[in-house]
């Protein structure tokens, strides 16, 4: 099994407190599809600063900046990307970016 980095990108926040409980239960809900292939269930994260290779700085989060991120096991990129479809940032307009990860 290969490790892969599942990096959220944008998605809408809940609109009410109940909203919000819905989308943490869908989130459980998609985690726990996953048993114990997620390694690392991960965090929201806040906006991103970008350096850039002439040393330059932006603050802005860029293009289509990080919202959080997990580290989840599967077979191959075929695997990750079917666990990736269950992600429900999708279902509020947001994606989510795949990359495998290398032990040193």
């Amino acid at each position: 099994m290969s490790k892969y980095l599942f990096v959220y990108h944008g998605g809408s926040p809940p609109e009410s407190e109940e909203a919000g409980k819905q989308a943490m239960e869908a989130w459980g809900k998609w985690f726990g599809s996953m048993g114990a292939d997620v390694v690392d269930g991960g965090n929201p994260v806040g906006q991103s600063t970008t350096v850039g290779s002439d040393g330059s700085v932006a603050s802005d989060g860029g293009a289509n900046p990080a919202t959080g991120y997990s580290v989840v096991e599967a077979k191959d990129l075929d695997d990750a990307i079917a666990k990736a479809r269950g992600c429900p940032i999708l279902s509020s307009g947001g994606s989510v970016e795949l990359a495998e990860t290398f032990d040193p």
